[in-house]
This record gives C-alpha cells, sequence and structure tokens, in this order.
C-alpha cells in the first residue's frame, strides 16, 4: 500500500537482534540476567535497560506478594470477609501487572525503550553506568 519498508533492527553482534534480546529479558528473568553478564548484550544500552527494567519489575512484585500476605493475614484476624474483597483487589492488581508485564515485551520488539515510573528511572540509570 503506501509504505516503505523500514531498516532491520540492528544485531547486537550475539546472534539476536536488539528486540527480540529485549522480549526475551521479559519473557524470562533469568535471561534478562544471563545478558547482563555475556559481552555482547552487557554492552548494549537498549538490552541493558529492558533486563535491569525486567528485573526491577520482578522484584517489586516480589515485594508485593509480601506485602499482600501480610495484609491478608492481618485481615483475616480482624474481619474475615474483608480477605474476600481483598482477594478480588489482589486479582485486579495482579492482573494490571501482567498487562503491564505484556505491554513491556510489546515496546521492547517494537525497539522503543517504554519506562514505568519510578522503576525505569532506575533502569535508565543502571543501563547508562
Amino acid at each position: 500500500m503506501g509504505t516503505t519498508p523500514s531498516s532491520p533492527p540492528a544485531a547486537s553482534g550475539g546472534g539476536l537482534t536488539d528486540n527480540v534480546a529485549g522480549l526475551l529479558a521479559y519473557l524470562f528473568w533469568p535471561v534478562a540476567i544471563v545478558f547482563l553478564l555475556i559481552e555482547p548484550y552487557n554492552k548494549n544500552k537498549f538490552i541493558r535497560f529492558h533486563c535491569f527494567q525486567c528485573l526491577f519489575l520482578g522484584a517489586a512484585c516480589i515485594a508485593m506478594s509480601i506485602v499482600f500476605m501480610v495484609l491478608s493475614m492481618i485481615l483475616s484476624q480482624v474481619f474475615f470477609p474483608l480477605v474476600f474483597i481483598f482477594g478480588l483487589l489482589q486479582m485486579l492488581i495482579w492482573l494490571g501487572v501482567m498487562v503491564v508485564w505484556i505491554v513491556l515485551m510489546v515496546k521492547a520488539f517494537q525497539n522503543q525503550m517504554w519506562k514505568l515510573p519510578f522503576i525505569g528511572d532506575l533502569a535508565e540509570k543502571q543501563a547508562n553506568a
């Protein structure tokens, strides 16, 4: 139709293009750690940014899980029906996290550095260090 072919994404020297490496960092978090350790990928700021953002988001999810667990235990002692309402709230929050994670994978595959609030700034600082 009237589109011009775009240039292919640059390969980072390890066989994977930058956008695929960014996607894989979000898809499997151990891959993000590996990309930060092995040579051609740990020099690329785009890949480093997505790896750090993935790891920081994962750490935030773990912290949020602990907080939710403690709050559930407290609510179960105070007034048990609140646990059900809090459980529904947790499900909505986790659904939102899952949507954000999918958006991050799509944005990485589209060669975009989409920053999350606070976490994205931390990831950008680490990627540029």
